[in-house]
């Protein structure tokens, strides 16, 4: 927007000495524009002075000074915005551990879980707690490896969370867990006892609202493939 458009537009804001709620959105709409650059907010709060200077001579000069209140308000520079919590955990060690089972025993609504394999007894203990408080759990794991000697796959199953296997001759190889909706988990790390005691692994658990959008479509999704 040109300067002379600008002042334009402050100019017809400034007319009745009062900032209303459509040219609120108006000034709110030209802050946008500048894309949070403190230097081009200076320039809309300089403008506003300006006007403001040249109207103090009249009888109003207490309106125009409510005036240019409201409009610096609105042209403030906007906060910094709120970033995402994101944690990192490592093994061996119980640091992963620690943190999948403490999730689960949080979850108030729903889990859902789509991992290579679940081998780890001290997960699968607090997914049945969960399961047993009503958390609706959804499982996705590896067709082969849900065979594998100490898999609580089919345990999970026989207690009547939803498991689903995938089909292909590849491996379901993911490791990630959604909680609530709210809070991704995601990493190198198997559910296994080797993992926490022996391996160098990684989880990540992050509340990044984009992140977990992304997790939860590809679940969904592959909790289709799946049926």
């Amino acid at each position: 927007m040109k300067p002379e458009q600008i002042d334009d537009l402050l100019k017809r804001t400034l007319a009745d000495s009062r900032v209303s709620r459509g040219e609120k959105k108006i000034l709110t709409a030209m802050v946008s524009e500048q894309q949070g650059d403190a230097q081009k907010l200076g320039f809309l709060q300089h403008r506003a002075f300006e006007l403001a200077r040249q109207e103090l001579i009249s009888p109003d000069a207490i309106q125009v000074l409510d005036w240019l209140e409201d409009v610096i308000k609105v042209f403030k520079e906007p906060a910094p915005l709120e970033l995402p919590d994101v944690d990192a955990y490592f093994s061996p060690g119980d640091e992963c551990l620690d943190k999948i089972t403490s999730l689960f025993r949080t979850a108030r609504k729903r889990v859902d879980v789509c991992v290579f394999t679940i081998t780890d007894n001290r997960i699968v203990e607090e997914m049945v707690q969960a399961h047993l408080r009503k958390v609706s759990i959804r499982v996705i794991s590896d067709d082969d490896k849900s065979l594998d000697r100490g898999s609580d796959i089919s345990r999970l199953d026989d207690l009547g969370v939803p498991v689903r296997r995938d089909r292909s001759r590849h491996h379901m190889h993911h490791k990630y867990a959604i909680f609530d909706d709210s809070t991704v988990l995601t990493g190198s790390y198997n559910w296994t006892r080797s993992a926490a005691e022996y391996n160098e692994e990684n989880i990540i658990v992050s509340d990044d609202s984009r992140l977990r959008a992304l997790f939860s479509d590809h679940f969904e999704q592959l909790w289709d493939e799946v049926a």
